[in-house]
């Protein structure tokens, strides 16, 4: 496999970073954090630019690109913290759908994302943390031409303010996915680590939807575990480009803090530790392009390419948010400076999806089958 961006994912990084560096600066971040802002605006811009459409089929009036370039996207959305619903649309809801649903069910559900800027969302946990399909509770049950739903979901993305919501639930002996109208439920938003990432319960209790909302595309979990892998991955790009950004402020802050005469990034130790966040990012970038290389080429290694991308991201996270915090001083705890925005994304994208340890975990069984 190549590891190196075409000319062309070059430009798309380039414009991107160019972008979000005019229409979602750190400001925007700290407004919304602090309730007075939106990402209205922010959200027309990226659909005026047809980026929700970017790794759309061509069948309903995406560009049909692949993994790698909406990689791209989520890491540089991370690198600026940059609030909206993008990550959960792009990288949730819609390779559901594309995995999940028949042709007419993508062109019913992908094709408003793409022409007008729909958003969407995937509810899957259920409260444990673990994202572990085993553990699905909630189900769906016919009744006549519909489908009565029960059971919550916790943790989901966008999940109060989502127009359509991917949900995974028991039916027919097997996982499925019901699309369910975002005005349809019960939402509790929660305080979260990240205010500029929306997240709620929903309750998905005696809620009833027309029986052609659930997703008939393909007859396995197959199709279930395709999608929470590929927002799994999604969410260790963004990760990834939050640890960027930490690293890069911490760069600056070396440079221009001061102590006995000399720039604090003279001393061996201040280099050694952002040496160390160096390597720990680009290992985990690897990680992260790796993963979505397969998701390009079909390869079988998807299981454990999405888990080692989601444990080095993970990783990069903790090691990055402990001493971001080190080499800033008492500076990085203040509510006033930007680092605290780029912690809290790094650090709610290291819980979703799975923690590191429960991907590690996941990578050994891989590793022992093998034997």
């Amino acid at each position: 496999m190549d590891f190196e961006l075409t000319d062309d994912q070059l430009e798309l990084q380039r414009t991107v970073r160019d972008v979000l560096d005019r229409e979602a600066p750190a400001s925007l971040a700290r407004d919304i954090a602090e309730g007075s802002g939106s990402a209205d605006e922010l959200w027309a811009t990226l659909t005026s630019l047809d980026w929700p459409a970017l790794c759309l089929p061509e069948s309903v009036g995406g560009l049909g690109r692949g993994w790698v370039e909406l990689a791209v996207l989520l890491e540089e959305m991370g690198r600026h913290v940059a609030p909206g619903p993008f990550a959960a649309t792009a990288a949730q809801f819609a390779p559901t759908v594309r995995h999940a649903g028949t042709p007419d069910q993508q062109e019913r559900f992908l094709a408003p994302v793409a022409a007008a800027g729909a958003t969407g969302t995937l509810a899957v946990d259920e409260g444990a943390g673990t994202w572990d399909l085993d553990q699905i509770g909630a189900s769906a049950t016919r009744d006549g031409d519909s489908l009565v739903l029960s059971g919550i979901k916790c943790f989901v993305v966008d999940g109060a303010t989502a127009e359509e919501i991917a949900v995974v639930v028991r039916i027919d002996g097997g996982l499925r996915v019901v699309v369910v109208p975002g005005e349809a439920v019960v939402a509790r938003e929660l305080d979260p680590i990240d205010a500029t990432t929306r997240h709620a319960t929903i309750d998905l209790e005696d809620v009833r939807v027309d029986s052609d909302r659930l997703l008939v595309g393909s007859d396995s979990d197959d199709a279930v575990v395709r999608a929470v892998q590929e927002a799994t991955v999604g969410t260790a790009a963004s990760t990834l480009g939050a640890c960027q950004r930490i690293l890069e402020l911490n760069l600056d802050h070396a440079r221009e803090r001061r102590q006995f005469g000399v720039p604090i990034g003279s001393f061996q130790a201040v280099k050694h530790k952002m040496a160390d966040m160096y390597c720990l990012i680009e290992r985990a970038r690897v990680l992260v392009y790796f993963a979505a290389l397969v998701f390009d080429s079909d390869d079988d290694r998807r299981v454990i390419a999405t888990s080692m991308a989601k444990a080095g991201a993970g990783e990069c996270q903790q090691r990055c948010v402990r001493d971001g915090l080190q080499l800033f001083g008492g500076i990085g705890y203040t509510w006033e400076h930007e680092l605290h925005l780029f912690l809290r994304r790094a650090k709610i994208g290291e819980l979703h999806f799975g923690s590191s340890s429960s991907h590690r975990r996941r990578i050994t069984r891989c590793a022992m089958s093998a034997l």
